[in-house]
């Protein structure tokens, strides 16, 4: 039995590997798609007789395919099957970059920009990749600029302030400056932060393309600035008028109401409108239990104030009964 099941893991293993070779002789031939579902037949991660090195290879290879044949969901399912604890193990740096640079191409194509941001972090604290300034820096400016990019949410505060208490954040001082921007309560200027820091934060002549070389990006960048002041203005005012809501946010009436709409309805910020009087109000609106228990403090508040009251007017009796 036991010689049985070492032929059977045996023929397993050379089957893979002959399939593996056959993907890549349609994948030469141009047909991408062949390639891609005669590798995807195989389920290497139930296969006990092979090392994990190689189990994590072929799945790499399934997700390189699938993604290049605009699978997209598939290819969100097989990276399902690597477990992220497998690269704390060692030499294993070489598979951990190839999985997280295609994870980036996944997570770029649905614009989680969040995502992609966790994603370099992880090349960033990569060992092979601290060891070299020029790569270390090239990630931790590229999880700074997907970072600004991504939607305000407890997630993205967590990472913001992880990725701001790291000390090598100093050694580029444009992208901790203007990271800095977004973890101030004050109000960002778009035209200003962009004269500012288009030079640095784009790409030179001679260097690899950065994320803000596209007017895309810098328009997503935009509108996180003006969601940035939103957040600002909610947390100054309870009252302002529509027409200086939309002027401290550089914006036409109807773009200002719709941005601040679209915070609303994300739970950013807790606001009403009243078009007849033109008034933004940022009153968070109080619970049932939180009413009653302000009434109930009030409430002993002013009995105790009658109390005192009473016991002054007794003892104003009692000296004038005295005299």
């Amino acid at each position: 039995a036991e010689y049985g099941k070492q032929w059977y893991q045996r023929r397993v293993r050379g089957r893979a590997r002959i399939t593996k070779t056959l993907a890549e002789i349609y994948e030469k031939d141009d047909e991408m798609e062949k390639a891609a579902k005669i590798l995807q037949e195989l389920q290497v991660e139930t296969f006990g007789s092979m090392e994990k090195k190689e189990k994590v290879e072929f799945i790499l290879e399934q997700m390189r395919l699938c993604y290049q044949t605009k699978d997209y969901i598939r290819t969100s399912i097989i990276s399902k099957k690597i477990s992220t604890k497998y690269f704390d193990s060692k030499d294993t740096d070489e598979l951990k970059m190839r999985y997280y640079r295609q994870m980036i191409d996944l997570n770029l194509h649905h614009k989680d920009y969040l995502a992609v941001s966790k994603n370099y972090h992880e090349i960033y604290t990569t060992p092979a990749v601290k060891e070299n300034d020029a790569q270390w820096k090239e990630a931790l400016q590229r999880v700074v600029i997907f970072l600004i990019l991504s939607e305000y949410d407890n997630e993205q505060r967590d990472m913001l302030a992880r990725v701001k208490a790291d000390s090598n954040l100093s050694k580029i001082p444009y992208y901790q400056n203007v990271l800095t921007c977004f973890d101030t309560a004050e109000l960002l200027n778009w035209s200003i932060l962009k004269e500012v820091y288009s030079s640095h934060l784009k790409s030179k002549a001679g260097q690899a393309t950065t994320p803000l070389d596209t007017e895309d990006n810098w328009e997503v960048l935009r509108k996180r600035v003006v969601e940035h002041n939103i957040r600002v203005i909610a947390k100054y005012y309870t009252r302002i008028s529509l027409s200086h809501f939309a002027s401290l946010l550089h914006l036409e009436l109807k773009e200002a109401e719709d941005m601040l709409c679209k915070q609303v309805v994300k739970g950013t910020v807790t606001a009403k409108i009243d078009r007849l009087d033109g008034i933004v109000n940022f009153t968070k609106p109080r619970d049932t239990e939180e009413i009653l228990n302000s009434w109930s403090g009030n409430l002993n508040s002013v009995m105790t104030l009658i109390g005192n009251c009473n016991h002054l007017i007794t003892k104003e009796r009692m000296v004038h009964q005295v005299n």
